[in-house]
């Protein structure tokens, strides 16, 4: 990995990730990140992995441009994965790494990422991008591209786009991948053929094949162009509907749809095959359920939505979801040897079934029954590993969902969802249920379309989630019962203090409840309008806490914020639950959501 010309550090052992099953889910690095907090104080960290030892210690070692390396800390460090390092020569180029201790004997773990000594203080580091001309960085992934166990990030620059329900013409898609360094990897555009705006362009990245490196999966179409240079399909056909005064401008609404995995290192598509399902006819994706009506001019149709699971258990697919306001169909597919192959279909046709009009604008995937596998949870449904229907609460299409073990007194997962309730339609706007079963506990705002809500502990002093939601002004414990005033932020949740419990993220700022802003990123930019949501945000380096990842002012780097408060927990990096993990690959997806563990993750744990 090259150097980065301003700022931080990680560094870097190769280990290997592994559920409490045994089952190995991807290759994990220490991931240690540094944040110059001013000219002679530097706050570290690292990761604490699940399968670590526990008498296993850490010693901190700095090494400046004379290559003289100094022990920082005076004992070993066993009860934490930071440190603060405030003695080193700051007219140096500095690099820091760790060392693990296990029976007094000290082991080496190799890979730095230096710290320059003319770096100004600043909480974040810069990733330099390469972003055409008219385009803006936007949503985010991360994976391994490349097997050497550190991640590289995934960005989608978005030029003219629109909603499902508007017309005009749209950019196109473009995909790029970089090192940590701002190294790019590779470019991907997707073509004229495929319209650009939050329900159309899903992407995934995994490694789907278990090679050790990721591919990156999406829908494409006539005239997509691979990372290596290679058109899909025809490259002049243009599919684009032309009539101006049509509610069909600037739609593509004819024409092949394809799906294509792209290799991680190069960009290069390796498998493309037909896009399940195809659009058929455009006037049947409404119906009964979601928020009623339907259409004839490509609104409902081309809603796309995506996930990654591991429906055996043992092996990740990716599912690729089309629908959601009536006849919803998801498909899930297996990366072979080279190959797509189709696992299932779950088809709610068109509203002869109670699964119409369920689903939401965007998917979760969780364990909901405890077997081992993963199940979808697409808004008010969810569709079992096998893909079959598991059960619906019949409460409609929603924009926001939250799945976790929400209420710690109750076994298993709970559900957290809101509904649009409009167009004549009747139910609950926000309901909490079992997710294993959807047997409800909770129910509020009556006939009313609530478009915004969370769930999370965001009340140190209270064990369990909280809940609030648009239209409300009361905060609610998981109970239900009112507990204060709900916080006007209702976007995004992130780990970022030293406690358990989880701070508000909007916008480009941090805010603890009742206590105001803790964090703000000045000189940044959040994403999607009034959804304020990051590129991206989770646990991606360092300790369990979370990272932030924005998008500077003018559009030319990414800035990836780390905290550097200190905490008396060391928990195992959050990676490593799959739950969360999976999360990550479906941020993007949709109307953006904040990601959530398999437990329950806050006071009172």
């Amino acid at each position: 990995m090259k150097k980065n010309y301003r700022i931080l550090i990680y560094v870097f052992c190769v280990c290997y990730s592994i559920i409490s099953t045994g089952q190995e889910l991807e290759k994990l690095d220490r991931g240690l990140v540094a944040i110059k907090e001013a000219r002679n104080k530097v706050f570290i960290s690292w990761r604490s992995f699940k399968q670590d030892d526990p008498k296993l210690a850490f010693n901190l070692y700095r090494k400046d441009d004379n290559r003289r390396t100094v022990k920082v800390n005076s004992q070993p460090i066993s009860n934490k994965t930071w440190s603060i390092d405030s003695t080193f020569n700051n007219s140096s180029e500095n690099t820091w790494f760790v060392k693990s201790i296990l029976d007094s004997k000290e082991k080496e773990e190799p890979g730095s990422f230096s710290l320059l000594a003319e770096a100004e203080p600043q909480p974040y580091f810069s990733l330099p991008l390469h972003t055409p001309k008219g385009y803006t960085p936007n949503d985010a992934s991360v994976a391994d591209l490349d097997g050497d166990g550190q991640y590289e990030i995934i960005l989608h620059q978005t030029g003219r786009a629109h909603d499902n329900s508007h017309t005009g013409l749209t950019d196109p898609a473009i995909l790029q991948a970089y090192e940590m360094d701002g190294t790019m990897l590779w470019e991907i555009n997707l073509g004229i053929n495929i319209r650009e705006g939050a329900h159309y362009t899903q992407f995934l990245v995994y490694d789907f094949d278990g090679d050790g490196e990721a591919e990156l999966v999406c829908k494409t179409a006539d005239g997509s162009l691979d990372g290596k240079g290679n058109y899909i399909g025809d490259k002049n056909k243009d599919w684009r509907n032309y009539e101006k005064n049509s509610k069909k401008y600037g739609k593509v609404l004819q024409g092949p749809e394809y799906l294509t995995v792209f290799e991680g290192t190069t960009g290069k598509a390796l498998a493309t095959v037909d896009y399940i399902p195809p659009r058929g006819d455009i006037g049947k994706w409404g119906g009964k359920g979601g928020n009623g009506g339907s259409d004839s001019n490509g609104n409902r149709v081309d809603r796309f939505t995506a996930a990654v699971a591991y429906l055996d258990g043992e092996h990740p697919s990716f599912i690729m979801g089309r629908g959601y306001y009536g006849r919803s169909v998801l498909t899930a597919f297996d990366f072979e040897q080279g190959e797509i192959k189709s696992r299932w279909v779950f088809d709610t046709e068109n509203g002869k079934n109670p699964y119409s009009g369920m689903g939401n604008h965007g998917l979760s995937v969780a364990d909901v029954d405890n077997d081992g596998k993963d199940e979808i949870i697409f808004g008010a449904m969810t569709v079992d590993d096998d893909g079959t229907g598991l059960y619906t609460t019949g409460f409609r299409h929603g924009d926001a969902m939250h799945i976790s073990d929400l209420d710690p007194d109750l076994p298993g997962l709970e559900i957290f969802n809101i509904h649009e309730i409009e167009n004549s339609t009747h139910g609950p706007g926000v309901t909490l249920y079992r997710a294993k079963n959807g047997e409800l506990l909770f129910k509020a705002s009556l006939d009313k379309d609530v478009g915004r809500g969370v769930a999370g502990n965001i009340v140190p002093s209270e064990k369990g989630a909280q809940m609030w939601w648009s239209g409300n002004p009361n905060l609610y414990d998981i109970k239900g019962n009112i507990i204060g005033k709900a916080p006007k932020e209702m976007n995004f949740l992130i780990w970022w203090d030293g406690d358990l419990s989880r701070e508000l993220l909007d916008k480009n700022y941090i805010k603890k409840y009742n206590k105001g802003i803790i964090f703000k990123a000045q000189g940044a930019l959040s994403n999607n309008g009034s959804k304020a949501t990051p590129c991206l945000s989770g646990d991606i380096l360092g300790d369990w806490r979370e990272e932030l990842i924005l998008r500077s002012e003018d559009n030319q780097e990414l800035r990836i914020y780390s905290t550097t408060i200190p905490t008396s927990f060391k928990l195992p990096t959050l990676i490593q639950d799959r739950q969360y993990r999976l999360s990550l690959v479906w941020q993007n997806v949709g109307y953006n959501q904040p990601p959530h563990p398999s437990f329950y993750l806050g006071t009172g744990m």
